[in-house]
């Protein structure tokens, strides 16, 4: 196996991808856990404001996602000098688009938060976050950007690395904020935004020194003025889907914050603490559905169309194992750990009782997160939108508020509505990928596959 394969393997992409998301449910986690040190107000705060940067982020996450796409399959056919055009156009396209809307959470922070119905006591708190952490939403844009398009290369231990780093200077300055020490003042809620927006200059600088040295031939400041209206067609393709796919989940995520803020502020917290441990048993799954989506994609550029099919199932086989386990270990832990985040017994109670739930919850997820990303690996990105755009929008949102607000079920009824989404969405994944529409459409090998026949091994077939 030559170096490029071995670059390429599931275990060789997943793994840094899992220690950069550990690393960030790390810093999820002990940021949520200092924040409640200043009040369960600002935690819920915290939570609210998150869910609102999420569903801006859906713009510039449009052209990064589907760029990172076509990086991958331009390498996989030996494109490398296209593959480095669609790299420079994301991050100026992605740049642009982000410093829009820092621009806009910035001047209205405190009308967006009440728009979406944050409780009127918590619109001080929020308009302090939003406005400094939504004002630098342009460097969540610069690493969206950055840290895809080296990631689908193939290098995905370089953004781990940064990660590492992250953490540690947002954990040292949280805490120096937070509590005035080493000669820092005391910030509260304050101190945290601003250790979060220097963190994230602190990684764009270092991932754009990447970023220059990322393709066979170096990146000069000039050539971000390269733009090519074909390449650029081709990522808005792929990408487009995408992005109204994100949004989907997104809103539909900011319609069930809304509704749990509508039953209170303890429900509202109590979601927040429960975010963070689900993210624990999520980022397992999802660093496997991202790992395929880019070795699937250089698969489908590579013309190798068979093995991309199967490589599909092996990543869902084993991410379905992992998340499976991890949902009963946090079933086990998760009351004390809660107890850890806060006192109120009120909160404690509400996520307790959520914990069950997410054992059912996960699995769905990860069909989801692997199918569709295996989906949107071929450029099938059309389809991954049309049924989120219906399962979200009628389930997700629709069926939560019913049963949440309707019939009075709260937390639990909101819960039991997202399980129906994900597993409906999964199935549907399922039966796409199943038929293989778009690896017959292109070709390559699928192009003369012979049927096998039952008990008899397809001569040729490559296990992956």
């Amino acid at each position: 196996m030559d170096h490029t394969a071995k670059k390429l393997t599931l275990w060789a992409l997943a793994w840094p991808i899992f220690i950069e998301l550990f690393l960030q449910f790390l810093l999820g986690a002990a940021d949520t856990l200092m924040v409640s040190r200043i009040s369960d107000d600002a935690v819920a705060v915290v939570g609210f404001s998150n869910q609102l940067f999420s569903a801006v982020m859906t713009l510039f996450v449009t052209v990064a996602s589907g760029a990172g796409i076509l990086i991958a399959q331009k390498l996989g056919a030996r494109k490398g000098e296209d593959a480095r055009k669609i790299g420079i156009m994301s991050l100026t396209v992605s740049g642009g688009l982000g410093l829009l809307l820092s621009v806009v959470l910035y001047l209205y922070p405190k009308e967006i938060s009440a728009w979406l119905q944050l409780p009127s006591e918590l619109l001080p708190l929020a308009e302090t976050y939003v406005s400094i952490v939504g004002g630098g939403m342009v460097l969540v844009a610069l690493m969206s950007s950055l840290s895809t398009a080296i990631r689908n290369t193939g290098n995905t231990k370089g953004p781990m690395y940064i990660a590492i780093g992250m953490n540690v200077v947002h954990v040292a300055l949280n805490y120096a904020f937070i509590f005035g020490v080493w000669g820092f003042p005391k910030l509260g809620l304050l101190g945290v935004a601003l250790s979060t927006v220097i963190c994230r200059l602190l990684a764009v600088l270092v991932l754009l020194y990447m970023f220059l040295h990322t393709f066979e031939r170096r990146i000069a400041l000039r050539d971000f003025k390269l733009f090519d209206r074909g390449l650029f067609g081709e990522i808005m393709r792929i990408g487009w889907p995408l992005g109204v796919n994100m949004s989907c989940w997104v809103f539909s995520q900011m319609a069930i914050f809304s509704y749990i803020a509508m039953i209170g502020a303890a429900e509202l917290a109590a979601r927040t603490y429960m975010n963070t441990l689900e993210s624990f048993c999520f980022m397992l799954g999802y660093s496997i559905a991202l790992a395929l989506q880019i070795q699937i994609a250089h698969l489908f550029g590579a013309g190798r169309m068979q093995e991309a099919y199967r490589t599909a199932y092996r990543g869902l086989a084993i991410g379905l194992g992992l998340v499976f386990v991890n949902a009963l270990v946090i079933y086990a832990i998760g009351k004390p750990v809660l107890g850890l985040f806060t006192q109120d017994s009120t909160i404690v109670a509400f996520g307790v009782s959520l914990l069950g739930l997410n054992i059912l919850l996960q699995p769905g997820k990860m069909v989801n997160m692997a199918l569709q990303n295996s989906l949107n690996a071929v450029g099938d990105t059309k389809y991954t939108m049309w049924i989120s755009l219906s399962s979200l929008s009628a389930i997700a949102t629709g069926v939560s508020y019913w049963f949440g607000i309707g019939l009075g079920w709260g937390l639990t009824g909101i819960y039991v509505a997202m399980i129906m989404d994900e597993y409906l969405r999964g199935a549907l994944s399922f039966m796409r990928w199943r038929g293989r529409k778009k690896l017959r459409e292109a070709g390559g090998d699928m192009a003369v596959e012979v049927k096998p026949i039952r008990g008899v091994r397809q001569k040729g077939a490559l296990d992956v």
